[in-house]
Order: structure tokens, then sequence, then C-alpha cells
């Protein structure tokens, strides 16, 4: 009888091992956002540059847009692509800038608040070349630059094998704050076209190069003023760049050079 007892004793603990144990609960995933294409430009008629959606950027003191020219040849408009041009100023006697380049912008014709932003393109390399995509505050909500904010959606330096995508802001810049992590480098394709861009979420900002996320900074909690001005329409600007501090002194002899721009297209979250 205790035998017999003990062998359904150990059949039963047997059975209730093989019972079904309940799974762990698993964090939900976060579903990605669905897009709404809101407004593009691809290029297509040749010799016409929309001047409903892009102004010429003018020229400044700061080295990103000291030799910026609204001269034509800087800006063709052909075979579907928007072509960017850095050069050797070959008229001195009407411009005394020793380099020219062109830029355009969407400030005041076009900006965007929470959506997604890319544009493909191929980048011409020089000696200080620097071809960037970026972005800055319509209606500066929090005051002087850089309280607002600075997105570079790509920045390519010289011959590099890889392009800059940053975040600038008061916080980063006048406070010195490195965490949450701010910016990346990210290898492209230099012979070819790549595909740049960002998205812009009430609590985070992503970065991304031919559809994938390539770096994520995220509003978080602190005492520190700036960290997160990004909950505000901003424009896009696409320039040839030359020379500066960072990225170093320019040889002609590398000019001239150019950026074509495939498309530019931007969604809003449905």
């Amino acid at each position: 009888m205790k035998r017999t007892l003990y062998g359904a004793a150990l059949l039963l603990g047997a059975a209730a091992m093989m019972l079904p144990c309940e799974a762990p609960a698993q964090p939900r995933k976060e579903k990605a956002p669905k897009w709404k294409l809101v407004w593009k430009d691809d290029f297509k008629k040749d010799g016409f540059l929309d001047t409903a959606k892009w102004s010429k950027i003018p020229r400044g003191s700061s080295d990103w847009d000291n030799y910026m020219s609204s001269r034509d040849d800087l800006y063709e408009v052909k075979d579907g692509h928007l072509v960017l041009h850095g050069i050797v100023n070959d008229r001195r006697d009407l411009d005394t800038a020793q380099y020219l380049t062109g830029g355009v912008w969407t400030k005041d014709k076009f900006s965007v608040k929470y959506g997604k932003i890319e544009i493909r393109a191929r980048l011409g390399e020089a000696r200080g070349s620097w071809p960037a995509f970026w972005m800055l505050s319509q209606d500066e909500k929090y005051g002087r630059y850089p309280k607002n904010g600075e997105i570079d959606i790509m920045e390519h330096l010289n011959y590099d094998s890889v392009v800059y995508q940053t975040i600038h802001s008061h916080y980063t810049l006048n406070l010195k704050q490195d965490t949450p992590q701010r910016y990346t480098t990210v290898p492209i394709d230099r012979e070819g076209y790549n595909t740049y861009g960002v998205e812009f979420h009430p609590d985070k900002v992503v970065f991304t190069l031919n559809g994938r996320p390539t770096l994520t900074y995220p509003k978080i909690e602190t005492d520190l003023e700036g960290q997160f001005p990004f909950d505000q329409a901003y424009y896009l600007l696409l320039d040839m760049q030359l020379g500066g501090s960072w990225v170093g002194p320019v040889d002609p002899a590398t000019l001239p050079v150019k950026m074509e721009i495939d498309w530019v297209k931007v969604w809003e979250r449905k």
C-alpha cells in the first residue's frame, strides 16, 4: 500500500511538472508611426527652381554661409536633380569672395513640426568641401540661437567615408552637455546616392540613413535649461559649403565640387 501511494505521488508530481507554465509578460512594442506625405520636390522641371518652395540662401559672416551667392551657375535643375556647386570665383571684379557656393532653404515658405524628412543625394568631394542638410527654427520660440536648437541631418567633410548627424542647442553648446549622446558618424556610399533623414517626435529626435535609425536623441528629465527645444516647427536648408575652422582650408586645385540632390520628401504623422 505504501509503495502504491508512493508511486501515485511520483506520477502526480511528474504530471504537475509537465503542465505548461504561464509565460512572463512581454513588454509591448511601440507601434511604428504611420506617415502621410505632405510636401516634396523631385526637381522634374529642368532649369526651374520652384521659388514657391525654395529661396537662395543669402551671404552671411559665418563659416557656413560666407561664400553663399545667388549666381545662376551655382544652381542647376536638370535630369531630375538639383545640383549645388562650389567653385573658385572667376569674377572677383563682381564679387570679392575667393570662393562661391550655392544653397537653398525653405525659410518662411515651409516648415514642419513632428514629422519625417528625407533627402536622397550624392555628395561631391574636395579639400575643404562641407555639404550639409540641416534644420533651424522657423518662429524662434525660445529666443536667439542656439536656444531653439539645430538639427544637422547630414554634414560631410572633405573626402571622409562617414557623415555626421548632430543635435545642437543651448544645452549642448552653452552648457556643454554631452548626455544624452548628441551626435554620431555613419558610413556612406561615397560613390553613389544615400538617403539622409530625421524624424521629429514629442519625446525624441531620430536620425536615419537609408531608412535605418542611426541615433535617437531623447527628451529627458533635467533641471538644466534647453535640453529639448524640438517642440516647434523647423525649416530646411540644403547647401554646399567651403572652408572653415571645422572642415579646414580649401584647396582650389580640387574645385569645382557639386552636390546632386535627387529628391526631398516630408511626411507628417497620420
